[in-house]
């Protein structure tokens, strides 16, 4: 699930962040990544959307984390993407070890319904084919990845058709704050 953020409900998401860590709870076990998409990397970066890939068992149950997601709720994302996601990899954000120091991460999403080259790349933190939600369509394929920039970001995961719809969004690992003792 990819929720783009809609203009101007970066107080909104603020003030409900607390209810989105709890729901986020409920559902820790079965996170693959998570994370927000930013303006850009830095301090003064800002969210533009939210990414949650989850291991959940059907359609009705990706359909109630999508909408039922407090963001979702509260009118905060203009559009979500929920796709059914082919975990190529197979291993969750948190088993990356490969990080590169000055390197920015990023959602890149390349759509288009014919299958890609085969992508190899050490800079690859989670990356899977986006399917319909019955799995009976391809859709694309999504990854996050670490790059020095935007463009060689996109650069990994060219897109499976002729209409070139590559993004590359600024990523940060996601998750609840960690605690002051």
């Amino acid at each position: 699930m990819y929720g783009r953020d809609r203009p101007g409900t970066f107080g909104l998401k603020v003030r409900l962040s607390e209810e989105h860590w709890s729901f986020m709870d409920g559902y820790a076990e079965l996170l693959v990544a998570r994370g927000p998409t930013m303006t850009g990397h830095g301090d003064g970066a800002e969210p533009t959307g939210s990414l949650h890939i989850v291991d959940l068992p059907d359609t009705e149950a990706a359909r109630t984390f999508a909408y039922e997601e407090p963001y979702h709720r509260a009118g905060i994302f203009e559009s979500v993407l929920l796709c059914r996601f082919r975990n190529v990899l197979g291993r969750t954000m948190w088993e990356f070890t490969d990080a590169v120091d000055d390197y920015g991460r990023f959602l890149v999403i390349a759509m288009g319904e014919s299958a890609p080259a085969p992508v190899t790349s050490k800079h690859l933190i989670v990356h899977g084919e986006l399917l319909s939600l019955d799995g009976e369509t391809r859709l694309g394929q999504a990854a996050l990845v670490e790059a020095p920039d935007r463009e060689a970001a996109a650069a990994l995961l060219p897109s499976g058709g002729d209409d070139g719809r590559t993004e590359a969004h600024p990523w940060r690992f996601g998750g609840r704050p960690a605690q002051d003792p």
